[in-house]
């Protein structure tokens, strides 16, 4: 199993309401994606580090499953809407468990 762990800045202009649009799309490409274990999204609740918004964490059942999610459509359509939001930075982490 893959778990992969992204922390998202965003510009001091992007909404709350747009926070919460991007959390919304993530934990709802579990109903569009096979092999996806598990999904969460929400927002930072640590001090240290908040400058990074929203974390998002998707466990696959093995690599194949990760390496679909990176080439779908779905997928691609929701880090755009999380580019056009304001993202200006993502911090990216995979580790098998």
């Amino acid at each position: 199993m893959i778990q992969r762990t992204v922390l998202l800045k965003f510009d001091p202009s992007t909404t709350q309401d747009q926070l919460q649009e991007v959390v919304t799309r993530f934990v709802a490409l579990k109903d569009v994606l096979t092999g996806i274990a598990e999904i969460h999204a929400g927002f930072n609740q640590a001090e240290r580090s908040k400058e990074y918004q929203v974390v998002l964490m998707v466990r696959f059942e093995d690599r194949a499953a990760l390496e679909a999610y990176a080439a779908n459509e779905q997928h691609q359509a929701v880090a755009a809407f999380i580019r056009d939001s304001g993202r200006l930075d993502s911090i990216g982490v995979d580790i098998e468990i």
